[in-house]
């Protein structure tokens, strides 16, 4: 037997892939569940029908069954899948295509491996061609494919007549086999070259499809597939578990905002003392965020860290996955600054106090007069020397990839004549997803770029100058530098 290649890091995985061939003729085809994300879809699916009351006692019991049978006798995901279709009979495809991004954004984001994110972003810089191939159908894997720009989802099929779910399944389910025959028939479809090409995977069932690449890659096997694995001398690559935080990320975290809270109280005494609002919100904005840092076991990683001040006052906008950016943003800008944000964080007690301090303006999403209104006093704030830090995306987003801006931001610049700066935040959502309110230790990368100029810019610019900024993010998150 072969002794099994254990590569834990994941920068030989990407070495790996770098040192291949380019080109669309190679393929890189990747599973879903337990490759891309941590856990099974099938799960968020399940509990969403059960707590919308969609499931039946009865159908429920049958789903237990065939669950079992999978892993005790390692029977095929058929039964499950005929199971899954028989729920769906008669419902609208469009409301099954609405919900499977809605559990994407509150449930499954979460849990996508941030290695495969950058596994899937090194095989698009080689231009190859990618396919995720999954037994789930293409409402669980199709809003992922679509987050990680995968263009391609060979998946099990539900029959849909008149736009509803007949209940029956259509064609194969992409289970073990099916799945292998599935790559073959998309790689002959579509000039892929699959003696050179990459597959990833980390079931039993998955040996057959990963056999017909030439680059066999599993991630986090099963005990079958290591096996194989090292009799096939495949390299296993492990990525860090995403399940639920331990004791100690709670403990940090809990520190970290007691150190916020004191430290909100020292400040407040020197601003009473100085008879100087100012003061306070120097004093805290500085020493909160490295108080917070510090006992959370968070460091930054800053490159660019002189355009934090080689133009001030300024509009520094930052992409914004996860609570610990406010963090993050007020560790960089340190003082003198302001922020905007969405009306609902006025009731969250995280960020309030700190909020009032600082004099943070409020903005109530879809009601344009109530904004322009809020704005206002951020220019004449501007025009007096306090900078303006404001996440031009209107709120956090689901996963790394970059939402569209909003030109509010830019507005303000170019009405202030102030420069934009650039502030490109990668894995923030790593140390605290967007609705955890539990941080992990860890790095927290940070690129500030440029300032970019609004001089001679007029109101007819600002989309032009929105664009051109968040191109900047898009180039710069695509190729991080170095």
């Amino acid at each position: 037997m072969t002794e099994v290649r254990e590569q834990p890091e994941l920068s030989e995985l990407l070495a790996d892939i770098e040192a291949g061939p380019e080109g669309p003729e190679i393929g890189a085809f990747f599973d879903f569940d337990g490759t891309l994300i941590a856990g099974y879809s099938a799960e968020a699916w399940a509990l969403d029908a059960l707590r919308r009351r969609k499931i039946d006692p009865q159908t429920m019991v049958r789903s237990l069954l065939a669950g079992l049978d999978m892993h005790l006798r390692g029977s095929d995901v058929t039964a499950l899948m005929e199971i899954a279709a028989e729920l769906g009979k008669g419902r609208r495809e469009e409301a099954l295509i609405e919900l499977g991004q809605r559990l994407f954004r509150e449930r499954l984001a979460r849990t996508v491996y941030p290695e495969a994110r950058a596994v899937v972003k090194a095989h698009q810089r080689q231009r190859h061609t990618l396919a995720l191939a999954s037994s789930a159908t293409n409402f669980q894997a199709g809003p992922l494919a679509a987050d990680l720009g995968i263009d391609h989802v060979l998946c099990t099929k539900l029959e849909v007549v008149d736009g509803r779910l007949t209940g029956r399944v259509a064609g194969p389910v992409l289970w073990g086999r099916n799945k292998a025959d599935a790559v073959a028939a998309f790689a002959a479809d579509n000039g892929v070259k699959l003696a050179e090409s990459y597959g990833y995977a980390n079931g039993d069932e998955d040996v057959e499809f990963l056999e017909t690449v030439g680059r066999a890659r599993p991630l986090n096997p099963a005990p079958r597939l290591a096996r194989v694995a090292a009799e096939r001398g495949w390299p296993i690559h492990r990525f860090e578990a995403r399940g639920r935080p331990g004791i100690v990320p709670v403990v940090r975290t809990a520190a970290a905002l007691g150190g916020i809270a004191g430290t909100l109280g020292v400040g407040l005494g020197l601003g009473l003392l100085n008879r100087s609002r100012r003061t306070a919100v120097n004093y805290v904005a500085t020493v909160a965020p490295e108080v917070a840092l510090g006992l959370a076991g968070v460091e930054l990683g800053v490159r660019g860290e002189e355009h934090l001040w080689s133009a001030r006052p300024a509009v520094f906008v930052f992409n914004h996955q996860s609570s610990f950016d406010v963090i993050v943003i007020s560790r960089l800008l340190r003082r003198d600054f302001t922020a905007v944000a969405k009306a609902e964080l006025a009731h969250d007690p995280r960020f309030a106090p700190l909020a009032a301090l600082v004099g943070v303006s409020y903005v109530h999403r879809g009601d344009p007069a109530q904004a322009r209104a809020a704005l206002a006093p951020v220019v004449e704030k501007l025009r007096s020397g306090i900078s303006l830090a404001i996440a031009p995306e209107g709120t956090r987003s689901a996963t790394p990839t970059l939402g569209p801006f909003k030109s509010g931001a830019f507005h303000i610049a170019v009405e202030a004549h102030v420069p934009v700066v650039p502030v490109v935040i990668r894995n923030a959502g790593e140390i605290m997803w967007r609705a955890s309110l539990v941080a992990r230790s860890g790095t927290v990368d940070v690129a500030v770029l440029p300032p970019v100029t609004t001089e001679g810019f007029g109101p007819d610019d600002v989309h032009d100058l929105r664009d051109q900024v968040r191109q900047q993010f898009l180039d710069t998150l695509d190729d991080w530098p170095d």
